[in-house]
């Protein structure tokens, strides 16, 4: 920890290059859900849904927040597309459309180029998924592009110093998968990658009313509902929330009233999916490390970490102590930022 102050402050000391002033190089948490951009000096500088809107000749007219507004409004002429799913590119063409504008909104001046991006990816990903990553950076407009595993960069950005040769865990679940991962000395002792995620609880939930009310509703409305009352485990106090769909049966607009339970009994399979990757990493970690992880816990990160009482049923399983990270969105893309401003430094962990 106190190492990771002392680079910071050398950081903000260094003397800058006489041409910097001419490029933003950049960070990127390219996720499924959202994509955060982290700007050289300057912090967070964009957070915004990984969604763009394409018109009919397959140009993009809205990238982030704006294109999330039209997600499932759209007519015949515009057409809405989440280019990542599970964690990796599913559209090529689209998350290259959908970085451009990204970098578009976050650049300095309308002359600056990007020299460097460092781009987080899943741990569990193949080479040819990283391949598409990669090319997709470049052909956004990077010059240099370098890699870093999700968990690693999490450990990163929650202030953990990963080159001491003692073992943290961390747990990150994001939009389309959970990260599960050993690390020390600046590698990843052991991964589990599940592609479950935000995504799929909100699935689960959509499933759940088509299912038991007959009322169909849309991929926003189950985020909302997921976010307001969805639950890993009791509450001290049941909620019920009104949520509005089109009934199956005669096709016109309807009210139901659901509640916590419900919403916990619709995402409990995939909520247990994640415990048991949680214990079978467990299994397979080194009895040192163990120790080290009975001593300092698991770490919870991403969007999925706060999911009511989730902490609770990992503590109640497991039996060891687990801790939510502070501001556990931005805690990969805190680290991805660090790794961007201190390369040298942390040469052992890009790609």
């Amino acid at each position: 920890m106190s190492n990771n102050s002392d680079i910071r402050s050398k950081r903000k000391n260094a003397p800058k290059g006489l041409l910097d002033w001419l490029y933003t190089d950049i960070a990127i948490d390219l996720g499924t859900a959202n994509t955060l951009i982290y700007a050289k000096g300057q912090g967070i500088v964009l957070n915004e849904p990984s969604i763009v809107a394409l018109n009919s000749h397959n140009q993009a007219v809205a990238v982030g927040h704006e294109a999330r507004l039209m997600h499932e409004k759209t007519h015949k002429d515009i057409r809405t597309v989440r280019p990542l799913r599970d964690g990796v590119i599913a559209d090529f063409e689209v998350a290259e459309l959908m970085i451009r504008g990204m970098i578009k909104k976050v650049k300095l001046q309308w002359f600056s180029s990007t020299r460097k991006m460092v781009v987080c990816v899943p741990s569990g990903i193949t080479e040819v998924e990283r391949r598409a990553v990669r090319d997709s950076a470049e052909r956004a407009g990077a010059k240099d592009v370098y890699l870093v595993d999700e968990p690693m960069a999490a450990a990163i950005g929650i202030g953990l110093n990963v080159h001491e040769p003692v073992g943290n865990m961390i747990v990150d679940i994001g939009g389309g998968t959970t990260e599960i991962a050993v690390i020390a000395l600046s590698g990843i002792v052991h991964t589990e990658s599940v592609r479950i995620g935000g995504d799929e609880l909100n699935d689960d939930i959509i499933n759940y009313f088509r299912r038991n009310h007959n009322l169909l509703i849309g991929e926003r409305t189950a985020e909302q509902v997921k976010c307001m009352i969805g639950s890993a485990a009791p509450l001290d106090e049941e909620i019920e929330i009104q949520t509005k769909g089109r009934d199956l049966v005669n096709g016109v607009p309807r009210i139901r009233t659901v509640s916590s339970v419900e919403v916990r009994e619709a995402i409990a399979e995939s909520v247990n999916t994640i415990i048991e990757s949680i214990n079978q990493s467990l299994e397979q970690t080194p009895p040192e490390l163990s120790a080290d992880i009975l001593d300092r816990g698991i770490m919870l990160t991403g969007g999925g970490a706060l999911l009511k009482n989730l902490d609770k049923l990992i503590r109640d399983t497991t039996d060891l102590p687990v801790h939510i990270a502070e501001d556990p969105l931005t805690a990969v893309v805190r680290g991805t930022g660090e790794v961007l401003e201190n390369l040298n430094y942390y040469r052992s962990v890009i790609s």
